[in-house]
């Protein structure tokens, strides 16, 4: 199946766009490597991004795409924060694919580009957090086999997490394709180069090489050609990096030199064992020590006894999971000789570790009795030498022990019993180890510490959580400053009308209530004012005081009223509304005028007025004179009788009718 998938050649443009399994969406390329393309993809189904790894078609060996699927699923084991996850494996049509998790940042090449060489802390505080994840996987008896600056991914927040776990191991399992050595030779351990299989000491050769070109900011080995290189890996020691960046301590050149020693039978023997003398480093940086030297001959290569007689194991299959430590192998995943590099003419041998005289000449035997005398001295001296390695290397160093979930006294308690010093270092939230119990200890258990060294202990303050304010009434930008104070934050925000709520103002949160109890970096929906909700206006000219009195107040305005006499509107009817139409909001005034219905006059008193005097006074009132006269009266005749009594009130405009006589 796999060698079929592997005959057509697919240009990666191609992919782009291309949906696998009805799942993973492809969209850009973010990386390519000899042997696959790295894609940035969207996986549908969880409605997440990822990346998908797709080996390249003309990768035709059907034992390594079956050896990389079988790799991915072992890799997908390890669980480890420093650790790129890996979330799936498939075939779909020609293409094999490996999904895993998406970390968006840069890489350890992009920034030794910008940085080196680095300070001692700065390159130590990268390293630490991959030979953090490489002992995970050591301890899984996995091996890595292609540690490089491009496989240490930086995330934007800042975390270091270490990929390709799985295809560097299924694409090395044959040390040659085409003739041409696999893996990145800049950072090859000897023993790969020379065909004598990987372990975990080669992940800590390439680690060893990270460093010193952190540090440098050059490789250990420069030449015009990779297998010029790769020759120096085999034959020449690396120097130290201070020669190239003086003022480096000597620890920390021993640090180096140790790692990549080319006997790796004199190297640390994995990761955890690395990270633990890088540790001490750290700590003898932190103290200013420009020199130490006890710990320079502590990490100097061969200071302890040599594995070289420690027993090895057999490769485990991909599928097999151990959960027990490892700290040493020499035959995990054993690759096939190579034609690349010619078999190095240089050999290693163990180093003599010490010699055995005597003063007192003993009495001459015969040969039969001396042969087996001497062989008794011989193995007495290499007891003797042995025993003293053992306990400079291991004997004289204690295990940390287990503190985590121990109460502060007992785990003091605990540490002191077994010869540390213990020191408290900054408190930590965590939601498994209740309050005032240790979250973790720097050394981690099972580290090797000489008696007397320091344990720093992280105490659980609890789980972190946050109350929930009373934030009603506030803006939205001082909601998310208080919230953001609190180490929350603002989540989907709607917006509503309220009489109450100002415009922008708070009203309430959807997701929580005040008081709640929540974690740190939680999102509290908020519903937002969006001030009172318009009410439309109509006109209300001609109706009835009453009515439309009743009808604005019911939709929430206040009603002013002022009356005055018309003579066109009834009385009791509206003669004008302010504001007649348009929109308002509750609590909003129109003020309405209302008719009195026409103005009324008091008829003057008449009676003995001549005409044109009564004339003259209606008009001054607004009336009319209707006069009727005695067909024999003179021209000096006055009123002698009015039709409409004195002081009776009409209408403006009204006749009055008077008699003269």
């Amino acid at each position: 199946m796999f060698q079929e998938a592997w005959m057509t050649v697919t240009d990666d443009d191609a992919l782009v766009g291309r949906t696998l399994d009805r799942r993973y969406v492809i969209h850009e390329r973010i990386a390519r490597g000899g042997m696959a393309s790295v894609f940035r993809a969207t996986d549908l189904r969880l409605d997440r991004i990822v990346a998908v790894k797709i080996m390249h078609p003309d990768t035709e060996l059907e034992d390594t795409a079956e050896r990389f699927v079988r790799e991915a699923q072992s890799a997908a084991k390890l669980n480890h924060r420093g650790i790129v996850s890996v979330y799936d494996q498939g075939v779909d049509g020609e293409t094999i694919y490996l999904v895993m998790e998406y970390v968006p940042g840069r890489t350890l090449r992009d920034v030794m580009r910008d940085e080196a060489p680095m300070t001692a802390r700065r390159a130590l505080s990268y390293l630490e957090p991959v030979l953090m994840a490489l002992s995970a996987a050591h301890d899984a008896r996995l091996i890595h086999r292609d540690i490089k600056p491009e496989n240490v991914l930086i995330s934007t927040t800042g975390e270091v997490k270490l990929a390709d776990f799985g295809l560097a191991r299924a694409i090395s399992h044959d040390s040659t394709l085409d003739g041409v050595l696999v893996g990145t030779v800049s950072y090859l351990a000897p023993e790969v180069i020379t065909h004598q299989g990987a372990d975990a000491r080669t992940d800590v050769y390439a680690c060893g090489a990270m460093l010193f070109e952190m540090l440098t900011g050059a490789k250990p080995h420069v030449a015009d050609s990779p297998l010029a290189v790769a020759h120096k890996h085999v034959n020449e020691d690396v120097e130290p990096p201070s020669h190239l960046q003086p003022g480096l301590p000597p620890y920390l050149d021993a640090l180096v030199l140790r790692a990549m020693t080319r006997d790796r039978d004199r190297r640390s023997p994995d990761a955890r064992v690395f990270l633990h003398q890088l540790r001490q480093v750290q700590r003898a940086l932190a103290a200013g020590l420009a020199d130490d030297p006890d710990l320079t001959q502590d990490l100097l290569p061969g200071a302890g006894p040599t594995p070289a007689e420690m027993p090895t194991l057999d490769p485990l299959p991909a599928d097999v999971e151990m959960t027990a430590p490892v700290r040493a192998w020499s035959d995990v995943g054993r690759e096939q000789p190579t034609t690349a590099v010619p078999e190095p003419t240089t050999t290693f041998g163990v180093p003599t570790t010490g010699t055995v005289a005597t003063t007192v000449e003993p009495p001459a035997r015969s040969p039969r009795r001396r042969g087996p005398i001497l062989l008794l001295v011989a193995l007495a001296a290499l007891a003797a030498t042995a025993l003293l390695g053992w306990y400079l290397a291991i004997g004289r160093y204690e295990t940390v022990p287990n503190l985590v979930s121990l109460d502060r006294q007992e785990a003091v308690k605990t540490a002191e019993a077994a010869g540390f010093e213990v020191e408290l270092g900054d408190p930590a939230y965590s939601e498994v180890v209740e309050k005032g119990a240790v979250v973790s200890t720097d050394p981690d258990a099972g580290s090797r510490l000489l008696p007397d060294e320091v344990i720093t202990l992280t105490i659980s303050q609890g789980k972190e959580r946050y109350e929930i304010p009373n934030i009603q009434g506030r803006t939205l930008t001082e909601a998310e400053t208080i919230l953001g104070s609190l180490n929350l934050k603002v989540g989907e925000v709607t917006q509503q009308f309220s009489d109450k709520v100002p415009t922008d103002g708070v009203i309430k949160s959807t997701s929580h209530k005040v008081g709640d109890q929540v974690k740190r970096d939680t999102e509290v929906d908020l519903v937002v004012s969006k001030g009172p909700k318009p009410i439309a206006i109509k006109d209300h000219t001609g109706q009835p005081a009453d009515e439309t009195t009743a009808d604005l107040e019911g939709l929430g305005f206040t009603v002013r009223v002022t009356e005055e006499f018309s003579d066109t509107v009834k009385e009791g009817r509206v003669i004008a509304q302010t504001p007649s139409a348009g929109t308002g909001v509750r609590g909003d005034t129109i003020a309405l005028t209302v008719s009195k219905g026409p103005a009324l006059v008091a008829v003057p008193e008449l009676k003995g007025k001549t005409e044109a005097e009564a004339r003259t006074a209606l008009a001054a009132l607004g009336l009319k004179l209707n006069a009727a006269r005695n067909p024999f009266a003179g021209s000096d005749a006055t009123v002698q009788y009015q039709m409409t009594d004195a002081g009776k009130k009409v209408k403006r405009g009204s006749t009055v009718t008077v008699f003269l006589s």
